[in-house]
């Protein structure tokens, strides 16, 4: 047993200080945006944030929500494992999703503007029975995701503190309960925005010890020759010439294909990306999904690149925790390759950092996913099947009982997990075998008239029925038993992920040309109507026509205008993540495994140095440009606190310049409405 490198204190300390405090911030926040901004939290505000985030945000907040604990631990665990090709299979695999998913956001918004979640899409074309088969891929798609979050973020609080594992699942959704609770889906757009930040600047920390101030490391050309003294001592089977530094690996390979099909099910069978791309201002959503994409890419792929090639230079070192050990399997699957790489480089301060860096992970993707499920029981279970007529009062209410009891259930759900041996990444392969067949059907839902109802209902239960089945008979087939170890292998979860994709291009036109052929009209979807938070607003003596986009009641109809950016913007991404998935996926990662090219010293010297402008890129997009986008907003709300200030203070001053109170309260009002 390896002693934590920081005490318990630590870990209770960043687990419960940090979620306390980003419930104050939001706490704070919220109170500035209504007595500035007249943001009331409304059921529209709470789930929509008043449909109007700009591009930098929407970005920032994809960035944040795409980066679980796995982008980070189950990333360097790849790079462990198969060297070089490892992050770069993760990141491209993972990539593309979001860049396709630019695509149905924008048909998302210009199909109907006035959805809250996905779902209700879903139920507008096709009715009753395909909603309930969708709400439950929807929820099965956040009790996965949410769980793998505190598999992985529980086993590194313990790994790094000693924290009992039972404690941090509990104690990891608490502090994003509440801020959840007191923000709504604006909590998730600003926290994902200090999270993303947060984040990337530890990843610059960890890329500028590794590859230029470690006294142990410290230029890509000694981790270059480290990893060749690796491959010579436990070369990779599958590997050309056994080598970590080459593109060309069997095993890599396989991980590349089960995780662009585990990946779709994640994102486009999420309620949270749908949450993101209506809470985006219409033009807002294509850039934002594409500067989010192509931001996030950079993080797995450097943050792997860096620690996880630094476990494998590092290993034989005495500095590392498990010396003179490998790291076992189990290890590596409980994603504890960065956090003993970290602690190997910076000691105490890189247990501090990783420790940071996984609640800043854990917490804003499972913040996004909280929302996720209480727009689905507020909209699409409790108003849709109980109170159709629900005031918004009672909505705000049923959504912050499915916040506060779905981290109450995934907290012991996630603890029974660890307790029966399953682990962040067994999840993290194994998600596609249960949600990726309703990917296509989903996806149609939107992109093709014809599919008719038979199909959308019946095509993700039979896609299930048949990966399920694909998954086990060959995990039994190569290893005769069944169990944890055997379904866990590569083999048995690139068939069922394979298989789970890949089922409904079959039952798709077949079931729609075997049982009619539908010719929808998109119409029905224009239905959807928003909350009526009138009676919020009463309560408040707040006019609904000064909150922000809460004075479109029922309806909004899409002007034409409107209309025409959108379908512009619908073509525009669908020719620009053609053109990235090219690259992406084939252009750059095929040639180099096709020649089983092993990168020598100053091409793995460029290799790094691309991926650390990469990160800078990433930057600007995500940490640098949202300021930029909202220094108006800004700058006018700090205005107004300023005068506000100036105003109380003069009041209280019975000698004050009356004229020079009245100006500065003219000043307030014309900031606030600015």
């Amino acid at each position: 047993m390896i002693k934590p490198p920081l005490s318990v204190g630590y870990g209770y300390g960043i687990v419960l200080g940090l979620g306390f405090l980003f419930a104050f911030g939001m706490m704070l926040i919220t109170w500035i945006l209504r007595r500035y901004n007249n943001e009331l939290q409304t059921s529209e505000l709470f789930s929509t944030a008043g449909r109007t985030v700009k591009s930098g945000l929407v970005a920032s907040a994809v960035v944040s929500s795409w980066t679980w604990a796995a982008t980070l631990l189950t990333s360097s665990g790849v790079a462990y494992r198969y060297g070089v090709s490892g992050p770069l299979w993760y990141a491209s695999g993972a990539t593309v999703q979001i860049l396709w998913f630019a695509t149905l956001a924008i048909e998302l918004k210009r199909r109907a503007p006035n959805a809250h979640t996905f779902l209700e899409v879903i139920r507008a074309r096709y009715g009753t029975y395909t909603h309930i088969v969708f709400i439950v891929f929807g929820l099965m798609t956040n009790i996965l995701v949410t769980a793998m979050l505190l598999s992985g973020g529980s086993a590194v609080v313990t790994s790094l503190t000693g924290m009992p594992i039972a404690a941090a699942c509990f104690l990891l959704p608490v502090g994003v309960v509440m801020y959840t609770l007191f923000g709504g889906i604006k909590a998730t757009f600003l926290t994902d925005y200090v999270h993303t930040l947060t984040i990337l600047i530890i990843i610059f920390i960890f890329a500028f010890t590794v590859y230029a101030t470690s006294p142990i490391l410290g230029s890509p050309g000694a981790v270059w020759e480290l990893l060749q003294k690796a491959a010579l001592e436990h070369p990779v089977a599958g590997n050309a010439q056994g080598s970590y530094l080459t593109m060309q690996s069997r095993e890599g390979i396989i991980f590349f294909v089960i995780n662009i099909a585990g990946n779709f099910g994640t994102v486009f069978c999420d309620n949270g990306y749908y949450n993101k791309a209506i809470a985006a201002h219409p033009v807002s959503a294509l850039p934002g999904y594409i500067m989010g994409g192509l931001s996030w890419f950079a993080i797995p792929w450097l943050c792997a690149t860096t620690m996880g090639l630094s476990a494998l230079a590092l290993e034989g070192n005495p500095a590392f925790p498990t010396y003179p050990n490998r790291l076992s399997d189990a290890q590596v699957s409980a994603g504890l390759v960065l956090p003993n790489a970290a602690v190997a480089l910076l000691g105490q301060g890189g247990a501090v950092c990783t420790l940071l860096m996984v609640f800043m992970a854990v917490t804003s993707a499972s913040s996004a996913e909280l929302i996720a499920v209480s727009t689905i029981f507020t909209y699409d279970i409790y108003q849709t099947y109980f109170d159709p007529e629900a005031p918004g009062h009672r909505l705000i209410f049923v959504a912050h009982a499915s916040v506060i009891g779905f981290g109450i259930f995934m907290a012991g759900f996630a603890t029974a997990l660890f307790y029966i041996g399953i682990s962040m990444t067994y999840l993290y392969l194994m998600m596609g075998v249960i949600i990726s067949s309703a990917v296509i059907p989903a996806t149609l839902t939107l992109m093709w008239k014809r599919q008719n109802v038979v199909a959308a209902t019946a095509t993700p239960i039979l896609g299930l029925f048949c990966s399920l089945t694909a998954w086990l008979v060959t995990a039994k087939r190569e290893s005769g038993s069944l169990s944890v170890a055997s379904t866990y292998a590569n083999n048995p979860m690139l068939t069922g992920n394979v298989v789970a994709l890949l089922s409904p291009v079959l039952f798709v036109p077949i079931l729609t040309y075997a049982f009619g052929v539908d010719n929808y009209d998109y119409k029905s979807m224009e239905s959807i109507r928003r909350g009526d938070d009138s009676g919020i607003a009463a309560e408040a003596n707040i006019d609904l026509e000064l909150v922000p986009d809460a004075s479109n009641l029922g309806l909004e109809v899409v002007a034409p205008d409107e209309k025409a950016m959108l379908k512009h913007a619908s073509k525009t991404a669908k020719a620009t993540t053609a053109g990235m998935t090219l690259v992406l996926l084939i252009l750059w990662p095929i040639p180099l495994y096709a020649s089983g090219y092993v990168f020598s010293k100053p091409f793995f010297t460029g290799w790094v140095v691309a991926g650390i402008m990469w990160l800078f890129f990433s930057f600007c997009c995500v940490g640098l440009f949202p300021l930029w986008q909202g220094r108006q907003g800004l700058i006018a709300t700090f205005k107004a606190i300023k005068l506000d200030f100036n105003t109380s203070r003069e009041a209280r001053n019975p000698h004050s310049d009356n004229r020079r109170s009245r100006g500065h309260r003219e000043s307030l009002d014309l900031s606030i409405h600015s």
